[in-house]
């Protein structure tokens, strides 16, 4: 089981992780432009945080960067940061693409 989300979407599988048992908790989790700065994003479970990718771009403004990291901080929670992409990722979708897909294909 994996899990993904981009910006609501983002705010949406943190949701979902919370109500998962831990019986049930995903193999990887990808979070792109977390929409921290519009929603109560619950934090993700510490014991997913290795397998957790959270990906943001330098130049978004629609969610700061630093509302994204105001969000991770406490829970220590790493944040990819691709320099100079705003939100929609617009001409940088290929290496999304593949920020995506390797994290996905670590076993």
């Amino acid at each position: 089981l994996a899990l993904a989300g981009f910006s609501f979407g983002a705010f949406v599988t943190c949701s979902a992780l919370a109500q998962l048992p831990d019986t049930q908790r995903p193999e990887r989790v990808v979070l792109v432009g977390t929409a921290a700065s519009r929603f109560q994003v619950p934090p993700v479970a510490a014991e997913l945080h290795e397998r957790t990718l959270v990906i943001h771009g330098e130049q978004d403004d629609t969610v700061p960067l630093t509302a994204v990291l105001d969000w991770a901080r406490p829970q220590s929670l790493p944040v990819l940061v691709v320099p100079g992409v705003e939100h929609f990722f617009h001409g940088r979708l290929p290496l999304l693409k593949s920020l995506v897909l390797r994290h996905l294909q670590c076993a």
